[in-house]
């Protein structure tokens, strides 16, 4: 029984902590840092092209908000050159994984079908997509616990206040 009501507060825990279960790998300042470096060290620009998306896909798996704003301004600026639909799936969905990191699920998830209209049996894109509609999920059942708690307050006080007044 104990080992029941254990995992019943883990498991709450870990829903309000944050703990989605999303497969995203995050990056650490190292890599960021070297792939700064490479960037600003390419050569040619077909070079620079593929240092500066690495760069995009470093920033945008960053835990710190300021490397995520920085991987999704990247992107946005490189998205209109993409040569290929591949190029461009890419970095559709590399925007994708930075708005969702930075907590815009609706702009992410609109991302995630553009890259899905490209390729639409891609797996890392139905995987964040999943990731994202679990989240929105998870945010509107909070959403509605904090409205039904707020509405409970409410009604206990003009109850305590009815009584009182008795």
């Amino acid at each position: 029984m104990e080992a029941k009501i254990n995992q019943f507060f883990e498991c709450i825990i870990t829903f309000f902590n944050g703990g989605t279960g999303d497969q995203l790998p995050w990056c650490s300042p190292d890599v960021i840092l070297g792939c700064e470096r490479e960037a600003a060290d390419a050569a040619s620009d077909e070079g620079k092209n593929e240092s500066i998306m690495r760069l995009s896909w470093a920033l945008v798996h960053s835990k710190q908000p300021e490397d995520v704003r920085r991987g999704i301004a990247m992107l946005e600026v490189t998205l209109a050159s993409s040569n290929s639909s591949l190029q461009k799936r890419e970095k559709l969905y590399l925007l994708a994984v930075g708005y969702y990191r930075s907590g815009e699920y609706s702009r992410s998830r609109e991302l995630t079908g553009h890259c899905l209209e490209i390729a639409p049996d891609w797996r890392r894109a139905l995987s964040l997509k999943k990731d994202i509609e679990d989240r929105i999920t998870k945010d509107v059942v909070i959403g509605i616990g904090i409205t039904a708690t707020v509405i409970g307050l409410i009604a206990g006080g003009i109850a305590a206040s009815l009584i009182r007044r008795n």
